[in-house]
């Protein structure tokens, strides 16, 4: 009689990680913040690192499949790569790619190494990371000038991105929001920022899901690796419709409304932080 209602539960509580994983990677709102607020706030239990992978391995999907043209160029890229040739768009793409995931890989090591990253998961400090980094993203969008285009994106460039990006791996920060913001300030338009750090999450989510997914596969059994599987599926089909509502709105609208989120998730926490 316990069984099937609490298979029920377990299967919302996977459908309730999917969707704000599939929802909030790609927005400017940081889903490993909205991850470790869950069970900080609901009292749920932590979901453990195989749906941790699982719902990043189903966003990672989802970005391949809507930025596919793009992929298919930096993949086609890639033997000229590696034969030490950056001749072709593709291959430039490919390097510029793989420079900008350096930093955030690097600095991914040493909070996993040091322990930092767990030391990091705490309201408080996704409640500043909200708050501060959301105007951060107004200013830049609101100040930052709009003459560079995807076509546009140089080493140098890259370089500055992929320092933004390794400052996401703070809680709360937002990967997509602080590359945006670095974009913007670059000079690069709304959408070709937006377009700029949906590349760069692809080797990122992947580096982030090799290195956790060593350890999750080892301790994973039978009924995890299911769970994990319904959580990559629905995270997919959230992510999906998340990217293309976001990259449709951004042709009318700015990233303010994410920004009022933030800050009022910012303050929201902060209350509860130190209350």
């Amino acid at each position: 009689m316990d069984f099937p209602g609490c298979f029920a539960m377990m299967l919302w509580h996977l459908v309730l990680l999917a969707l704000i994983q599939g929802v909030t990677e790609f927005l400017p709102i940081s889903s490993s913040g909205h991850l470790v607020l869950l069970p900080n706030l609901t009292g749920l239990d932590d979901q453990g690192q195989v749906i941790d992978v699982a719902v990043h391995v189903g966003t990672l999907g989802a970005v391949i499949v809507y930025f596919w043209p793009d992929v298919r160029l930096g993949l086609w890229g890639v033997p000229r790569l590696l034969t030490g040739r950056i001749d072709t768009p593709g291959a430039r793409l490919a390097f510029l790619l793989m420079v900008a995931t350096v930093p955030v890989i690097l600095a991914g090591l040493v909070l996993h190494l040091t322990g930092l990253a767990d030391a990091l998961r705490s309201i408080a400090v996704i409640g500043w990371t909200m708050l501060v980094f959301g105007l951060v993203l107004y200013w830049a969008d609101q100040r930052g000038p709009t003459r560079k285009q995807t076509e546009n994106w140089s080493l140098r460039d890259a370089v500055i991105l992929g320092l933004w990006q390794a400052v996401a791996l703070i809680p709360g920060t937002s990967r997509s929001g602080i590359t945006i913001t670095g974009a913007r300030f670059l000079g690069y338009g709304r959408d070709s920022a937006a377009r700029l750090s949906m590349l760069m999450s692809i080797p990122t989510i992947a580096a982030s899901g090799i290195l956790l997914g060593a350890d999750a596969a080892m301790a994973a059994d039978l009924a995890a690796l299911r769970d994990g599987a319904i959580a990559a599926a629905l995270a997919f089909a959230a992510a999906l419709v998340a990217l293309a509502v976001m990259m449709r709105l951004l042709k009318t609208i700015s990233f303010t409304p994410y920004v009022i989120y933030r800050i009022v998730l910012g303050v929201i926490l902060l209350g509860i932080a130190y209350g």
